[in-house]
């Protein structure tokens, strides 16, 4: 048995198609003005790319002030154990993902930092949601990739990542990592304007908490991350 395709007198589908456009145009003209530049933000191809590089402007160096972060942090902790001890003494505090950021699915450290650590890393997140909903990325925010290691993860760590050694501010709990590789991006297209954008309107916002003297931070070029430690 064949089936017969309906289809329209063209007078009706032209009807049709207009009485589409008319609903679509009255629901976004309905919509708040905020919503409105979000979507049209949302599904833009433009690209992002009033930004000044920053980046390579983190350049302290880690052997630099190892020490200085070593004095300021908790003791070393050799393991999990170590760990919840230090939380349950008040040493350090759990961070999880939120509004600002998103904290990745950490493999060779524990989501803890101290107090003042975890106030500089949500400022970041402040500061860096504030620039960037103003270029359209409302919504958008960037990943957490490392933060407090225990001597043993750090041994493990040395043997893939150059930057994991004895003596990094990792291991007393003041130090943490953010990918500027990779970003939880609210936006239906991605371009590599987007990418360059994200990472250097980033890197502004620590630079200008290291000029605050509130850090020291250091662009990992090869590891694709910032490394940041509070003062």
């Amino acid at each position: 048995m064949r089936i017969r395709r309906i289809r329209l007198r063209k007078e009706y589908r032209l009807k049709v198609w207009l009485f589409i456009f008319s609903f679509f145009s009255l629901c976004f003209i309905l919509i708040p003005q905020p919503n409105r530049a979000w979507m049209t933000s949302f599904l833009s191809r433009k690209c992002n790319n009033y930004q000044q590089s920053y980046s390579t402007k983190l350049n302290d160096r880690i052997v630099e002030y190892s020490t200085s972060a070593r004095s300021t942090g908790i003791e070393t902790s050799s393991d999990a154990t170590d760990i919840r001890e230090k939380v349950s003494s008040g040493q350090l505090f759990r961070v999880r993902s939120g509004r600002y950021y998103e904290i990745e699915n950490l493999t060779h450290s524990y989501p803890y930092l101290t107090r003042d650590s975890k106030m500089l890393l949500y400022e970041i997140g402040k500061r860096f949601r504030g620039k960037i909903d103003k270029r359209g990325f409302k919504g958008s925010r960037f990943i957490v990739t490392s933060m407090t290691r225990t001597s043993e993860e750090t041994r493990k760590l040395g043997r893939t990542n150059i930057n994991a050694s004895n003596n990094s501010p990792h291991l007393y709990g003041n130090a943490f990592d953010i990918s500027y590789a990779h970003f939880s991006f609210r936006k239906l297209y991605v371009t590599e304007c987007d990418k360059w954008y994200m990472k250097e309107a980033l890197a502004e916002v620590i630079y200008k908490l290291k000029e605050e003297n509130k850090c020291w931070a250091t662009y990992e070029s090869r590891q694709g991350c910032f490394h940041i430690v509070s003062k």
